[in-house]
Formats: C-alpha cells, structure tokens, sequence
C-alpha cells in the first residue's frame, strides 16, 4: 500500500508528508530494521537504536515522537510517521499486510466428529481431527488437522486450535483464545497419594477454563486439579513449554515466558510477568503486577508489585548487589587468607 494509506491506517500524529507531500513511495511490507530490503517499512523504537536509521534499507521507518530522530531519517531521504508508541503501531503494520493461514469453513471428510456435538455456524474442522461426544463448539471457531478434543469440552467463539493440541473433558477454551501446536490443556494434575505399599493414584475429577482471549504456546501444559479448577483468566499470554500445575489460579494480563513451571495450587495475580524458567512452589501466591526475572525461583509468596531475582528471590535490586560482590569473591578470599595470615604472625609475635 502507498505510504499515505500506512500513515493514515496507523494514525500517526505526524508524518514525512508535511514537508513532502509528493513523496508517497508504495511499501511492501514490514522488515527487521538492521536487515530491511528496500520498499519495505521497519520501526525504531528509541534513541538506543538511532544508529541504525543511518544504516537500514528500510524506504520508511515508523519513529517515536523525538524531533532528532525524525530529521535524521529525514536527513537520509526517508518516509517516516510519527506515533507514541512505535513497536504498537509496526505491530499493526504487520497485521495490515500478513494474516495467518486459516481454511474455510467446513469439516473435512477425515475428520471425526461425533453427532452428539454441537456445531457452531462457520466452523473449520480440519482433516484427522477427533471431535468426541457433547462437546460444544462456538461460531467460528477453527480446528486444525489431528487436534483431539475429549467429550464435554467447550469451545467458545473464534477460538483457534491448531494443529496436535488437545483438549481434556469438560475443558473450557473461552472465546478468541488460540492454543498451539502440541499444547495439552486440562490434562491430568501430578496426583499420587504415598503409602507404604507406594504411591496411589489420585484421580483428577476437576476441570481447566482458560477465559477470554488467552494464548496458550507449542507444547505446553495446563493441568485439572483433583477437585476444583485450574483457571486462567482473560487475555494472559503463555509461551511454549511451560507446565502449570493443577488447582493453579493465574490473573488477568499475565505473560509467561517459555520454560516457566508452577506447581501445584499457584495463585499469579493480574499483570504478573514471569520470565523465561521462573519455577514457583506449591500453594505459592505471587501479587498482582509482580515481575520475576529469568531463572528465578520463588519458594515463598511475593507481595504484589515487586520485582524478583535469584533462587530463592530475594528484591532484584538486592540480587544485583549480590551478584556483584559474588563476581569479586576469588578476591575476598585472598583478602582474607592474607589477613589470617596476618593475624595468625601476630598471635606467634605476643606468644613469643
């Protein structure tokens, strides 16, 4: 599309065509800006990436609201819009001119459907899917090949399911929620009871919800509790590979990033994000907007707000601290055999 239509789709508050307006070239589509082909867009973020505007093969460049970067690029000869927040409106940019695969509606003959299900109207069921009894399935919604969904799951509007995930009975997917490849949502939690003749099995009677618009990355698991539920509300995002436990609670708006684990009975609070391999233990309960950096491990409950470090956690500014004097520990050490040494002369000199 002509840059003119970009500027105006992506409401930017200012733009190259106000000193030039006969310079509208046609784009093809967004690029990474340190390796863009020509007659595409990219964006820059801040000034932390201002080198590149120098460098980019970009033709425009979506720009924060900073009059230096808008004449450098200017100075360069490229278009450019202005907008408050530039990472927001290239990822508009991208839906503009990418849209994920998605077939038309309908079920395809190899699919698996049993007739007690209700179907909703535009509904893609994909080949070799296994649709079992009284399972509801919302309008729109898009079931890719091999997806497994057991008997009395429900489905809600536009969710999408691809490929080899599978759904667990009387799981709940809420309307627009999109479960990956390989995902498994209300499988069985880790219950076993020990005893002396050795573990027995606690059977997992709960269900899984996952409520409005929540996204559930490749290969990860949300566990059913033995009673009750695991619930994931509305709009958190889950990357791949991470492994919730059952009877966990997980709030509004969260992001976990890949690899995260929760054990059994977590309560997460609204906003909360998790970096890559946070593991938190059983019955923990971490406060709303909390953010937990990479490899943390949270053993004890964290109050809301607060931002968490190391294994245990402990205050990530008192981590930092800690990490450095570790860096300079080799030194201390010598420092202190030399100062034994000194004490140890000492002692000898007054004994003497």
């Amino acid at each position: 599309m002509k840059f003119s239509q970009l500027a105006q789709r992506l409401k930017a508050t200012k733009s190259s065509l106000s000193c030039r307006p006969d310079h509208d070239p046609e784009i093809g589509g967004p690029a990474d800006l340190r390796d863009a082909p020509p007659n595409t867009i990219s964006y820059v973020e801040g000034p932390k990436f201002a080198k590149y505007i120098a460098e980019t093969g970009a033709i425009a460049l979506i720009l924060p609201e900073a009059a230096a970067l808008q004449q450098a690029a200017a100075d360069r000869g490229l278009a450019w819009l202005s907008v408050p927040y530039p990472r927001l409106a290239f990822a508009q940019a991208i839906a503009l001119f990418y849209q994920p695969f998605r077939p038309e509606p309908g079920i395809h003959p190899t699919a698996v459907v049993h007739p007690s299900v209700q179907v909703g109207r535009e509904v893609s069921i994909g080949a070799y899917a296994v649709i079992q009894p009284d399972v509801v399935l919302g309008d729109q919604v898009c079931i890719h090949p091999q997806v497994v969904v057991y008997p009395g799951a429900q489905i809600g509007d536009r969710a999408i399911l691809h490929a080899h995930c599978v759904i667990h009975e009387r799981a709940v997917v809420g309307t627009d929620c999109v479960i990956h490849s390989g995902a498994v949502v209300g499988s069985e939690g880790f219950g076993f009871v020990p005893t002396r003749e050795g573990w027995v099995k606690m059977e997992q009677s709960g269900i899984t919800v996952l409520e409005t618009g929540v996204e559930v990355g490749c290969n990860t698991t949300i566990d059913r509790p033995a009673v009750g539920e695991t619930r994931i509300k509305a709009h958190t995002k889950i990357d791949n590979l991470v492994q919730i436990g059952h009877g966990c609670e997980v709030g509004q708006g969260c992001a976990f990033a890949s690899q995260v684990g929760l054990a059994g009975g977590v309560t997460v609070g609204d906003r909360t994000i998790l970096a890559g391999q946070v593991g938190i233990a059983n019955q923990v309960t971490i406060g709303s907007g909390t953010t937990a950096t990479a490899r943390a491990g949270i053993i004890q409950d964290v109050a809301s707000g607060q931002v968490v470090s190391g294994h245990p956690t402990v205050p990530h500014r008192q981590w930092l601290r800690q990490s450095a004097l570790q860096q300079r520990l080799p030194e201390m050490y010598q420092t202190l055999k030399q100062l034994q040494q000194e004490i140890e002369a000492l002692q000898n000199q007054l004994n003497s």
